[in-house]
């Protein structure tokens, strides 16, 4: 008999991730594109950007307590943010339900 775990499953699938804009997705691949942030910030982004690629979904970023990945208010309640320092915030919503969900990855912002 086979018993399969939340964590076996972790090489199995990965979030699905889609950027709100080239310059972002760049930034993530690109080792020379800092598009106007530090190369400490960009090292973070790519960083968080790991981890968001093998959470199953959104359960596992919350866990990851120290990152304050937390829902926004107001007119941006359908947002979360991570951090990437005590400074600067990567801005992400999900769209879908389910295994269909994906991460759209919105903004760094410097929330100061």
């Amino acid at each position: 008999m086979t018993v399969s775990t939340r964590s076996d499953s972790l090489f199995l699938a990965e979030m699905k991730v889609k950027f709100a804009s080239g310059s972002l997705e760049r930034l993530e691949t690109d080792p020379k594109f800092l598009d106007g942030h530090s190369a400490a910030i960009v090292k973070l982004y790519r960083m968080r950007m790991n981890l968001i690629r093998q959470a199953l979904d959104e359960r596992d970023l919350y866990a990851m307590r120290s990152h304050r990945f937390e829902k926004l208010k107001g007119a941006r309640s359908h947002q979360r943010s991570i951090r990437l320092n005590d400074q600067w915030r990567l801005i992400l919503q999900f769209e879908g339900e389910g295994a269909a969900k994906t991460v759209v990855i919105v903004s760094i912002e410097d929330y100061h």
